[in-house]
């Protein structure tokens, strides 16, 4: 049976999935934005490319049938499946610089830059080297004739998932988001699960 495992709210964690297993990242609340970062297991310094993904891919919206490419031009995690279908690959990592440009009159946090440095850190993975995230379930509209972002809240429901297959042995690094406008000015869980490969 499949565990699942939940992080709790303005935390991270990181974890190995090797290539043929499924990682399911699951909104059990609703409204609640997960950043997720993946290294090359055996090569750290091979890591998720948005620039990449998006000429590969030629969108940048991403969803079922799409896959994230490392900076090395190698696939990283194909999306089999995803009931939201609205997910950010722009904005990098909410953190400490964050919450004071953006938010001056609330505590500063470390955000989900700092929960993913602290998570990978065992895997040898610096600060410096922590890319633009994907940010799963982050509602971003870009409008079309100015190109101005937006952050609105995520239009996620309890239990909507998003589920990747690893094309590689990877690291992930997995938040649940810290910031104030990306989760509608609330914060919940996230959970996930690893779906094992099947023998043969």
């Amino acid at each position: 049976m499949t565990q699942t495992i939940e992080i709790p709210p303005r935390t991270g964690v990181a974890f190995e999935l090797k290539r043929g297993e499924r990682l399911r990242v699951i909104d059990p609340e609703g409204s609640q934005v997960s950043d997720m970062l993946a290294f090359a297991l055996d090569d750290i310094g091979e890591v998720i490319s948005n620039g990449r993904t998006f000429d590969y891919e030629e969108t940048i919206a991403l969803t079922t049938g799409n896959t994230l490419w490392s900076n090395r031009s190698n696939p990283m995690l194909k999306i089999v499946a995803d009931s939201v279908g609205s997910h950010d690959f722009l904005l990098t990592p909410c953190s400490e610089d964050t919450f004071r440009h953006f938010y001056p009159n609330k505590p500063v946090h470390r955000g989900c830059f700092g929960n993913l440095a602290a998570a990978l850190e065992p895997y040898g993975v610096v600060p410096d080297a922590i890319p633009v995230a994907f940010n799963i379930f982050m509602n971003v509209p870009v409008d079309g004739g100015t190109g101005r972002l937006s952050v609105d809240p995520p239009t996620s429901k309890a239990g909507d998932h998003i589920e990747f297959e690893a094309q590689m042995d990877l690291v992930i690094g997995l938040t649940a988001c810290s910031a104030y406008a990306s989760n509608g000015g609330a914060f919940k869980p996230i959970d996930y699960a690893i779906v094992r490969a099947h023998a043969g």
